[in-house]
């Protein structure tokens, strides 16, 4: 838990430089890929669970979604900081979890995403 903690901190720290010039506009165009799994509105479960208001939330708490052991037992609250790094690599971030998902690691996209995904919940 510690190393995984660590990593997403490490993470988080090479990609905050990015964050001052995200691009809302690209954020929602590279959400296209997420939205295969996951939607923004509230109760609109997929293959993924919905992300409507994920900033501030546990992992895993959604009780409409059956998440992975590995996920429940992160102890993750999603910032910012913790999304950036699970969307960067979700195997490296909570190894075995059940998202089938390669990762985004360019710093960049990530920072537009997650961008977009804040404004979308304003």
């Amino acid at each position: 838990m510690m190393k995984t903690a660590l990593t997403m901190m490490a993470v988080a720290a090479m990609s905050a430089a990015g964050v001052a010039h995200a691009d809302v506009k690209r954020g929602e165009k590279l959400f296209e890929e997420c939205r295969a799994c996951h939607a923004v509105e509230r109760g609109i479960n997929g293959v993924g669970p919905d992300l409507h208001g994920v900033f501030g939330r546990r992992a895993a708490a959604l009780e409409e979604f059956r998440y992975s052991p590995a996920l429940k037992k992160s102890g993750i609250t999603w910032t910012r900081q913790t999304l950036d790094a699970y969307v960067a690599d979700p195997q490296k971030a909570v190894p075995a979890n059940r998202m089938p998902y390669g990762g985004m690691p360019e710093a960049k996209d990530r920072a537009d995403l997650l961008e977009y995904l804040q404004q979308a919940f304003k």
